[in-house]
């Protein structure tokens, strides 16, 4: 956060201003990455932001529309040398492409083509850019997205949809020619996730929180963690007993929860989704509960290096850094997973042990099929024979 002994009068009075605007919008961007937006977002972006937050909007796409929002100032007025225009021409859309998908051998024969050199230099300056080739073909669309987005939000018409810009993004992102990148370069199945709960296997409050938070993370459906940060006591409902093999009535019974979803990044808590937990998982979860003395709020919250229970909230960036953190203890590279592995994990898993793709939707919660089948045609693959005509 700035402080009066950081700032001088003129201009930066008017970022301590766009600061303290941000500070009131907590959902916005974490505290200690406020100010840099703040430098780079108008008083008009703050309103619309602002607005945007009044409207519901959900956490995680008002901090991608505030990020996106401020990387887009930077860019034009950088490649312009003018603000970013609303709404914005057809010319600067195409322009933003260019920079940002294009060919790395052109590259090499030709200096001009994609960002150029000058303005990629002042963009990683102020700590915006990061890439050196050319940027995923998924970040790009994202921020078209969030410009459209708000653009329509100002109340105006863009040309996102000009046929121009649509050849322009497919011929851009072949011949960018960057594979797609997975958010978890290993899934956290089955046999991973054993690994994980024998390094928090101790009697620590921390071990059990640790062991709740990935059993439950991983039997919900593979939740998301900003799903697992947000979770309340009061989203937990206590559910009859279920039997371990529905078919045998003398098959003997386990406990049983369903956790309320409420707003998740495909829905709106209008839809009153949820998924069922069974078993070891309820059974790791109500441990916890009770050795933390969690009776409402936050399910799960920090603890620090000493073992201090913490009555604040995980954040989503604290559960990718737990997985993380087991993942080591384990004895595998934390580089190769992140907690997004927990969802494909389960997705993986479920393929791997035949469950039908529609049944592990309804507990994963994918809305689309093509994506959630990716993780099944990739099981399948690897267990038919057609890739084992030759071994």
């Amino acid at each position: 956060m700035l402080v009066p002994s950081q700032i001088t009068p003129a201009v930066d009075q008017a970022v301590l201003m766009g600061a303290e605007e941000l500070d009131a919008l907590d959902v916005i961007l974490p505290f200690d990455r406020r100010d840099q937006p703040a430098e780079l977002l108008t008083d008009d972006d703050i309103a619309t932001l602002k607005h945007l937050a009044s409207e519901g909007m959900g956490d995680n796409t008002m901090r991608a529309l505030a990020s996106d929002l401020a990387y887009l100032e930077a860019w034009c007025s950088v490649a312009t040398g003018s603000p970013l225009p609303w709404p914005a021409p057809e010319s600067l859309l195409s322009k933003f492409v260019a920079h940002h998908l294009w060919n790395p051998a052109e590259r090499e024969n030709n200096p001009e083509h994609g960002m150029p050199e000058e303005i990629a230099i002042t963009l990683r300056v102020k700590g915006l850019l990061r890439s050196t080739g050319p940027h995923a073909p998924a970040t790009v669309r994202r921020r078209l997205t969030s410009w459209s987005i708000l653009t329509r939000w100002r109340g105006l018409t863009g040309s996102f949809s000009a046929p121009s810009l649509k050849i322009a993004l497919r011929l851009a992102v072949r011949a960018s020619d960057r594979p797609r990148q997975r958010k978890s370069k290993k899934a956290v199945t089955g046999d991973i996730l054993s690994k994980l709960l024998t390094a928090c296997a101790g009697d620590r409050l921390i071990d059990v929180r640790d062991r709740a938070l990935l059993l439950m993370a991983f039997a919900s459906g593979g939740r998301r963690r900003s799903e697992v940060a947000n979770l309340r006591v009061e989203d937990l409902v206590d559910e009859e007993p279920v039997r371990t093999d529905p078919t045998d009535e003398n098959s003997p019974p386990l406990p049983c929860l369903t956790i309320r979803l409420g707003r998740t990044k495909t829905t709106s808590s209008d839809d009153s989704e949820h998924v069922v937990l069974i078993g070891r998982p309820v059974i790791a979860l109500k441990l916890w509960l009770t050795a933390a003395r969690v009776e409402t709020g936050p399910v799960f919250r920090r603890i620090d290096q000493w073992g201090n229970f913490d009555r604040r909230a995980l954040t989503p960036q604290s559960v990718n850094l737990i997985l993380k953190s087991r993942i080591a203890q384990a004895g595998l590279d934390p580089s190769q997973f992140s907690a997004h592995g927990l969802r494909s994990g389960y997705l993986t898993e479920a393929a791997n042990r035949g469950i039908p793709l529609p049944e592990a939707m309804q507990q994963s919660r994918h809305k689309s099929v093509t994506q959630a089948a990716g993780y099944y045609n990739n099981a399948e693959q690897k267990m038919g024979r057609a890739a084992r005509l030759i071994v």
